[in-house]
């Protein structure tokens, strides 16, 4: 038995590219920023900060694209993939992503209205502002939606 799969909650280093493949499919991509905290043998506090490419494909890359910015917080789960490709001066070049298979939005706060230019630390502090503050915005799950060859219909949108 294998298993593959991958789970994160950070903030966007960057906003949502929205794209469509040549066949019409959409496909967002976006970076996420995690921080591993511990502490040393010494007693200080380390911090190591690592950067994952995310991938989502079909009605979660329209979500994404529309609800998600740079510095809001979004839980993914998903699986890795490594892919490569030839540049335009024939280096080869590699990437590790993750494919996003379910997607949680952090909370909106109403109070912030350009969040998605504020930095990742003041996403943070501004959690501890009150829950009327808040907009807790629904999961999306790929379970939900239909198979690329059905239809979406307005009624079936959770939103």
């Amino acid at each position: 038995m294998n298993l593959n799969k991958a789970f994160i909650l950070g903030n966007l280093t960057r906003d949502p590219e929205l794209r469509q493949t040549p066949t019409g499919q959409n496909v967002a991509s976006f970076g996420v920023a995690t921080n591993r905290m511990w502490t040393d043998p010494a007693g200080n506090k380390q911090t190591q900060t690592e950067f994952h490419n995310v991938v989502v494909w079909g009605r979660l890359a329209e979500i994404a694209s529309q609800y998600l910015a740079k510095g809001r917080l979004v839980f993914i789960e998903g699986r890795i993939t490594n892919r490569s490709w030839q540049d335009q001066q024939g280096q080869k070049k590699y990437r590790t992503e993750i494919v996003a298979e379910n997607m949680q939005l952090g909370p909106r706060f109403q109070s912030a209205p350009n969040q998605s230019q504020a930095p990742a630390s003041a996403s943070r502090e501004s959690d501890h502002s009150s829950n009327s503050d808040r907009e807790i915005l629904p999961e999306v799950q790929l379970d939900d939606m239909p198979k690329n060859d059905e239809e979406i219909k307005v009624e079936n949108i959770p939103f």
